[in-house]
Order: structure tokens, then C-alpha cells, then sequence
């Protein structure tokens, strides 16, 4: 991912926010040939010092027949993003995208049965804790779950690069700066979620 300095970011607590926020994420490889799959990914942190992303594809992807202990993947997280119209300018410029996106470089450790059960427990809760009746992975019985497991493909990506973008305007002068931020208030979900980190980095 190419990050000009202005848009480039080093903090972690951003990094934790967008992965969480937006965990239906690409996992990308290059083995044989370039393949990238959408996935569920989570952050896991027991050990803070040494996180790293954890999810599963499915073991008939061709994707999982190429991938083994080693292998250097990319995790791509892209967060809350919206256009910028040129006409909120008060020149004559190009319209533009707003957005802030997580990439990790990492390399791949294939999940053992217990880690991916571990895996798909934590990822089930997640998600369901949420429902009006809610079914947990214990739930499922045993035998159910020991089945499906055999077609998931578990791995871990051990981050070697950490790329953190927040490209918000920031080369702006401060009257076009304050009117993109009226503009995307005006606009949807996205678009004011964008609005409010702009105001945020200017405090």
C-alpha cells in the first residue's frame, strides 16, 4: 500500500479499531499465482507483544491447497471511506476518496485441530453473543462440529509489516477542510463516520 507520509499512521489503538470494525477482510497470496479470498479475521492479542491476525477459508479453496507454514500472505483492511467531490473546494482541483485501511504483511502458521477449534469458538462468539438466541460452537454437539471442522483451513499470519493509512483531507486548507466535513454530514453512514475522524485529528 502506498502511504505518503501525510496520510501515514502508527497508531495501534487505529489498527485495533479497523480491523475489529471491518474483519470481512481480502487475504491475499502470490504461491503459484495471485489468489485472494474474503474472510472472516480477528485480531488476536493474548499475547500483546506478538499479535497476530487468525482466520479460515475453506479447505476446497485452491487458495488452501497452495498455502503451508511460511508462506508470506496480506491481510487488507479497509475501513470507513467516502468521495470527495471537488466542488466543496474553493478551487479548481480533482475529486478525490477519503478512507482509513489496514494492510499486514505476515508470514502463515497452519492451525492444528485444537487452535482451529479454538478459532472458530471465539470467531461463533463473536458474533452470536448478540442474537436473540444465540448458538455456540458447545451447542452444536461434538460430532456436528468435528465435521464441518474437516472442511476449514485454519491459519495464523505472524505480521512482518504493519501499514496503517488515514487519508483524511489533511493536505487541505482549513476553509475547504471545515466544508468537506459540513458536506459529508450531510451524506451517509459512511460518509459522516468520516466527517467525525477529520474533526477528530484537528483537535
Amino acid at each position: 500500500m502506498f502511504i505518503p507520509k501525510l496520510y501515514k499512521s502508527e497508531d495501534y489503538h487505529l489498527m485495533r479499531e479497523i480491523i475489529k470494525e471491518n474483519s470481512f477482510a481480502l487475504l491475499i497470496s502470490s504461491v503459484d499465482k495471485i489468489r485472494a479470498t474474503h474472510s472472516m479475521m480477528m485480531l488476536n492479542e493474548d499475547d500483546p507483544e506478538n499479535a497476530y491476525i487468525e482466520t479460515h477459508i475453506s479447505r476446497a479453496n485452491p487458495q488452501a491447497k497452495t498455502l503451508k507454514n511460511g508462506d508470506e500472505v496480506l491481510c487488507d483492511f479497509l475501513g470507513a471511506h467516502t468521495y470527495i467531490s471537488s466542488s466543496w473546494y474553493d478551487h479548481i482541483n480533482v475529486s478525490t476518496w477519503n478512507y482509513e485501511a489496514v494492510q499486514i504483511r505476515g508470514k502463515v502458521e497452519v492451525m492444528d485441530h485444537d487452535e482451529l477449534y479454538a478459532h472458530l469458538d471465539k470467531l461463533t462468539s463473536k458474533y452470536e453473543s448478540f442474537q436473540q438466541c444465540p448458538m455456540m460452537v458447545k451447542d452444536m454437539g461434538n460430532a456436528f462440529v468435528e465435521k464441518e471442522m474437516k472442511g476449514a483451513f485454519g491459519i495464523k499470519v505472524i505480521p512482518t509489516e504493519i501499514f496503517i493509512k488515514q487519508k483524511l483531507s489533511q493536505n487541505r486548507k482549513e476553509t475547504d477542510f471545515n466544508n468537506i466535513v459540513s458536506q459529508l454530514e450531510q451524506a451517509d453512514d459512511n460518509a459522516r463516520k468520516i466527517a467525525e475522524k477529520m474533526k477528530q485529528i484537528k483537535k
